[in-house]
């Protein structure tokens, strides 16, 4: 049966093989071949753990982001934050070296001071491993970070305070991370449970009469104007009064 015209017009003519030019055939062969050979003979996806590299100067970092810092302290949070999950592995965070892992959070926070990233990342991710020496390094990097722009970061300091105490148990190292936080956040918008969670530490401590003391100053001095944070202090300093 014949096709009609117009069909037979628009298939596409199909040549043999001999038709086509040797070379474009022996070109054809030399890519097929090379492919069959780079997938047989490629190496096989290593599986074995990568140690995290030592983080080089922040100078070196400034001149690879080619005037954009922030964009790459972006991408190298993002690449530390996911470097344990490697080919085959996923490295435990405890196994991490943490004196490599505060230095690249320092530079990438140096890149975007005004992020919040890496404080986050030390305080929410690597501070909850349960190993207390790599948590102290964490927190360190913290109460550092904040005494450089306390303004904008203490609320991370906060959070290491509350950390220091319920996770680390350690009172003394907590109540030194609440008072840096009151001082150097004096006359700033800061709510008041944070500039006071020193008074609350010295209670669970027991220096009674140094929460006393403490609220008494506080209210003396007539700095404090948020109605709420004066009644706040009347109510402790009354059960501390009536607990003695």
């Amino acid at each position: 049966m014949r096709l009609p015209a117009r069909l037979a017009a628009a298939r596409t003519p199909t040549r043999p093989l001999r038709a086509v030019p040797v070379g474009v055939q022996g070109a054809f062969a030399l890519a097929l071949t090379a492919q069959l050979l780079w997938y047989g003979f490629a190496p096989t996806p290593s599986s074995e753990r990568h140690a995290l590299p030592p983080a080089p100067p922040v100078s070196l970092l400034r001149v690879s982001a080619f005037g954009e810092p922030a964009a790459l302290a972006r991408a190298g949070t993002l690449w530390l934050q996911y470097f344990d999950q490697q080919p085959g592995h996923s490295v435990p965070y405890r196994e991490l070296d943490y004196g490599r892992l505060r230095a690249w959070l320092d530079r990438w926070l140096m890149l975007a001071p005004t992020s919040e990233y890496p404080l986050s990342l030390a305080v929410r991710l690597y501070g909850q491993v349960s190993d207390p020496s790599r948590q102290r390094i964490m927190l360190d990097f913290v109460h550092e970070a904040f005494l450089e722009d306390p303004g904008a970061r203490w609320r991370w300091l906060a959070e290491s305070t509350l950390l220091a105490k319920h996770r680390l148990e350690d009172l003394d190292l907590a109540l030194r991370y609440a008072r840096d936080l009151a001082e150097h956040t004096e006359g700033m918008d800061v709510p008041y449970w944070a500039r006071d969670l020193q008074i609350l530490l010295l209670e669970d401590m027991g220096e009674y009469e140094a929460a006393r003391i403490l609220i008494g100053g506080l209210l003396a001095s007539g700095e404090i104007e948020d109605p709420r944070e004066v009644r706040f202090l009347e109510r402790r300093l009354e059960a501390l009064s009536q607990g003695e």
